[in-house]
């Protein structure tokens, strides 16, 4: 699949970059897109070989700006052929959990782990990835409720504009939510919208030069139908 769209898209001025999940990190995936000219930013799992060197004493973590602490690794799993960059990102434990007495010097922090080809400095790495967990619920959403994740044409560019029309719709859904809703409903997401707001018994009445569409007199959200259509 990464062969098939970097063949499609691939062009001397366009850089490609995957920032992927830990389910991702696989050096025949890494591979894959280092002999595709790809760069790549995927958050590692914590296997003994990384844990083991972060925590000694000769390992220097850099605080930045924001309080963010990282440092690099060149090195590799037991399983991998050759050294990769890592990015290490430490966060203090919950005080509660930093109270309990460890044997282990630096068992106070959480640690996170990231491969990446790129040029990014240590804390734009831990930055850059932050961004894709923040729209992974926009993600998820359009995936299984826009049926994204379903693009079944033979055609690249058939599923293409397939997918643009998907995200036309959910971009006018998102609009429409942020513009016609209040403010405790801006995380609902649309098989709740499609339940309370489209999914209705209605009755439509026709007249010489209207059509009225007749909603229950008990239906809750009847002054969103009066602002959006007023």
């Amino acid at each position: 699949m990464i062969k098939e769209i970097v063949a499609h898209i691939k062009s001397d001025d366009l850089e490609i970059m995957f920032r992927m999940d830990s389910g991702y990190f696989d050096e025949n995936i890494i591979e894959t897109k280092e002999s595709a000219g790809c760069k790549y930013l995927i958050k590692g799992k914590e296997y003994p070989t990384l844990a083991s060197q972060v925590t000694t004493p000769s390992i220097l973590f850099v605080k930045d700006e924001e309080g963010r602490e990282t440092a690099e690794l060149l090195t590799k799993l037991n399983t991998w052929d050759k050294d990769r960059r890592f990015v290490v990102s430490r966060v203090l434990k919950p005080e509660n959990d930093r109270a309990q007495l460890s044997l282990l010097e630096g068992d106070e922090y959480n640690y996170f782990f990231f491969v990446t080809n790129t040029e990014l400095p240590s804390e734009k790495v831990a930055i850059s990835y932050k961004k894709r967990g923040n729209s992974y619920n926009y993600t998820m959403e359009a995936k299984y409720d826009m049926a994204v994740g379903h693009l079944l044409l033979k055609s690249f560019w058939a599923n293409e504009a397939v997918f643009q029309m998907m995200m036309l719709s959910y971009n006018l859904f998102l609009l429409f939510k942020f513009d016609s809703l209040c403010i405790s409903e801006y995380l609902q997401q649309i098989k709740i919208f499609r339940l309370k707001y489209v999914f209705l018994a209605a009755k439509i009445i026709r007249t010489a030069r209207n059509v009225v569409m007749k909603l229950s007199a008990k239906y809750p959200y009847q002054d969103v139908f009066n602002k959006y259509l007023s």
